[in-house]
């Protein structure tokens, strides 16, 4: 699954890059949340950073430095062209293993990509990484449901995710404190199964 998104976020990668363009207001106030206390010039872990671009775009902006992380080229072009200077990684999320030590880390939007048997492995990677008390900012799914595929610029996309409250158990598992969490957009009965994000601190 994780081929049939690459292949799809590398014929989209454009589509995307002008799509995406700005942070909402809750994503801009969960991030400058998740980066209280962090110091200009400390590294930050961006998983799934696409384009670079509002994210790492965000964090560049605060002073700090990226280790963005993702399997499509076509998206890490455009990250390495818009935010050189940074470290911009190929690999996929569920092989990455963080390097040195991070005081934050963000998967926005990019975990529920994976299978939710990987989930695990790449929430405790992340906090192998993380200094005391460093950040985890990440999206789940809204709700409880199968694995799924559905279209984005006329490609699938695999989704997976555990629902909010099974994810909040899964980092507590995984050595983090959750701090906050809240709905980004709520499950409906339609195709929308819905939108949580987390922010937890390595305890």
């Amino acid at each position: 699954m994780q081929d049939l998104n690459r292949r799809s976020y590398e014929a989209i990668a454009a589509d995307w890059d002008d799509a995406r363009t700005a942070s909402g207001a809750a994503e801009t106030r969960l991030i400058e949340r998740l980066l209280e206390g962090v110091a200009p010039g400390a590294r930050v872990l961006d998983l799934g950073c696409g384009t670079g671009r509002p994210v790492a775009q965000a964090l560049a902006a605060r002073g700090l430095r990226i280790t963005g992380v993702d399997q499509c080229e076509a998206m890490l072009a455009r990250a390495r062209a818009r935010l050189p200077g940074h470290d911009w990684l190929l690999s996929r999320l569920e092989d990455f293993v963080p390097e040195g030590v991070f005081a934050a880390a963000v998967a926005w939007d990019s975990l529920f990509h994976l299978p939710r048997a990987e989930h695990a492995g790449v929430v405790r990677r992340v906090r192998a990484g993380l200094a005391p008390g460093g950040g985890f900012l990440l999206t789940v799914g809204g709700s409880e449901h199968p694995a799924f595929t559905d279209t984005m610029f006329g490609h699938p996309f695999f989704y997976d995710s555990h629902p909010p409250e099974a994810a909040r158990a899964l980092l507590a598992a995984e050595g983090f404190a959750v701090e906050h969490g809240e709905f980004l957009n709520l499950p409906t009965p339609g195709r929308d199964k819905g939108r949580y994000a987390l922010l937890a601190r390595a305890a």
